[in-house]
């Protein structure tokens, strides 16, 4: 199934504002049953930029499509190339105060789950458990052709092999994981196939304009009808595959809070929308219930 992707959404001027008020968020977390959504907004504090905050990736390029993506093989070596490049650092990135605060309200079991739309995997990384991905991870690799699944760092040492010397300077790193560069730069990069079948791979991410798996999408809406509130983390709700969430919480009577210092596009939906940083607000929250988001591990 092919969706024409939605990059972009303009507030309405007469959203609900937002508000620097906690004490909601910390009433749903203490009531216990909250499932999560994050976006990338959460991520923002662990040197990852988001889609549409300010500085947001999408003013300065356009993400890979899924049509791009299976129609060129140019247009896969540009991307594998950006992505090859950006994963050296997207690898290295570590939760924030954001990450750790949500994995310890699972730890204390105030959480229903957590649905992330992030593929950086720093929810797992600092602790959380049963996380769904909702479009996927960047850490594993996918082929088209065969369906075998691979580690990304098996793939990083193959592109190492065959572009020895690939070594450009890019202008900045993108949510997705990819690096910009340009086309000089990409040059004649050399994308390797699968190591299986001979086919072309491709990163086990939900690409914009490809949809999210069925079952997948299924399983979040059992945590939604599950849940005692929808917890909103760092999404403008932009997309139609976070936003579908927020309105079946919605449409049955589930409370819906939201973290993020800009408006979203489910602020009708919400019972509030806390205008802060997350990182502050979630140890703000953490130590109101007195629950440690410290990070012993030190990342």
């Amino acid at each position: 199934m092919r969706m024409r992707p939605t990059l972009s959404w303009t507030p309405d001027a007469d959203l609900p504002p937002g508000t620097t008020d906690l004490e909601p968020v910390a009433e749903a977390l203490a009531a216990g049953g909250v499932l999560v959504l994050s976006g990338a907004g959460i991520s923002t504090e662990s040197g990852i930029p988001d889609y549409r905050g300010e500085g947001g990736s999408l003013s300065r390029h356009t993400p890979m499509t899924y049509q791009d993506f299976t129609g060129s093989a140019a247009a896969r070596r540009r991307y594998w190339a950006r992505s090859h490049l950006g994963w050296r650092t997207f690898g290295r990135a570590r939760p924030n105060a954001g990450h750790r605060a949500v994995a310890a309200f699972g730890d204390r079991g105030l959480l229903a789950g957590v649905i992330t739309q992030n593929v950086d995997g720093l929810h797992q990384a600092a602790g959380g458990e049963d996380v769904v991905e909702l479009h996927g991870s960047l850490d594993r690799v996918v082929c088209l052709t065969c369906g075998a699944f691979s580690p990304r760092r098996e793939l990083a040492r193959r592109l190492e092999a065959a572009n020895p010397g690939f070594e450009p300077v890019a202008a900045g790193i993108n949510p997705d994981g990819d690096a910009d560069l340009t086309d000089d730069q990409v040059g004649d990069f050399r994308v390797v196939p699968c190591a299986v079948c001979g086919g072309v791979l491709k990163p086990d991410v939900v690409f914009f304009g490809e949809a999210v798996p069925p079952a997948r999408v299924e399983h979040c809406r059992e945590l939604v009808r599950g849940a005692a509130s929808l917890l909103v983390l760092g999404s403008s709700l932009t997309v139609m595959s976070g936003l579908r969430f927020v309105r079946q919480a919605a449409r049955a009577g589930t409370p819906v809070l939201i973290v993020n210092r800009d408006p979203t596009r489910g602020d009708r939906e919400a019972v509030t929308r806390v205008a802060l940083p997350l990182g502050e607000a979630l140890t703000t929250v953490a130590a109101r219930l007195g629950v440690s988001a410290a990070d012993p591990a030190g990342t």
